[in-house]
């Protein structure tokens, strides 16, 4: 018996310094955007997003002007020295056009980039003395987060998908590939349903018909949450708006969404 009892002491003083986890929230904050939400900041036709909450913290996207992304930037309290990771989703200029400022900044990050994207971009980020890594297909970033590598043809694009507790977190740039075949790519990488899907849909060209047909697919696919931001198009933003309810997030330049105990 006495033994018995020194053995269930020992065993309560192990367990009761046996560290346990902590859950970490995930925070995304829209840094560049040309959908006003926060009124201090500037909005330019463009995107970047910053990641926070992962093992690195990421930067999506650099926007069109990099002084503006800095300006905002520095309004919400973010020091770009902070970032490690920058992804390029795509070529078009107001998504990589403040990625020259932004080195000037902090050169000690690391760059994923489409492989398809121009010499001259790719010489940019190694004459600042980032390290360049070129996507192709799918790819870790780091524990919990993904490029979805190269989609689409004529413009090729990449989107960071995050696994969390609670699902998938999908933050696009343009979704030029489509936005239904984004989820339907990270849904196949990762076997998990998409809890919000963040960014431009690519949606500002289509009609009525047209975006309600996406809206119907988007939601066929078991999307809980959705905050259409870029180049979604105003008209798309009201029909998802509808379709969603309370699960719609209005998005624009200073949105900061949290997610709670995601890891």
């Amino acid at each position: 018996m006495y033994k018995l009892n020194r053995i269930i002491l020992f065993l309560i003083f192990t367990v009761s310094f046996i560290p346990l986890a902590i859950a970490k929230d995930l925070d995304l904050t829209i840094v560049y955007d040309n959908n006003p939400y926060d009124e201090k900041l500037e909005t330019r036709w463009g995107f970047s997003c910053l990641v926070e909450g992962l093992e690195k913290t990421i930067l999506f996207d650099v926007g069109g002007e990099g002084l503006v992304l800095l300006r905002n930037m520095a309004k919400l309290k973010i020091d770009p020295r902070d970032i490690e990771v920058v992804i390029l989703s795509h070529i078009h200029y107001d998504h990589i056009g403040g990625l020259s400022h932004f080195l000037k900044k902090n050169a000690l990050v690391t760059v994923y980039l489409p492989s398809s994207l121009p010499q001259s971009v790719k010489d940019k980020v190694k004459d600042a003395g980032a390290k360049l890594i070129e996507v192709h297909g799918s790819t870790e970033i780091c524990k919990n987060a993904y490029s979805t590598g190269e989609l689409g043809t004529w413009i090729k694009e990449e989107s960071l998908v995050i696994k969390t507790k609670k699902g998938l977190v999908i933050i696009t740039g343009c979704a030029h590939p489509g936005i239904v075949a984004i989820v339907e790519k990270a849904k196949e990488m990762l076997k998990l349903n998409v809890y919000l899907v963040l960014g431009g849909f690519h949606l500002c060209w289509m009609n009525a018909w047209q975006i309600k047909g996406i809206v119907k697919e988007i939601k066929q696919e078991n999307v809980e949450k959705v905050a259409p931001c870029h180049c979604s198009g105003g008209l798309a933003r009201k029909v998802f708006e509808k379709f969603y309810g309370r699960e719609f997030i209005p998005a624009g330049c200073g949105k900061k969404i949290k997610i709670k105990d995601a890891f």
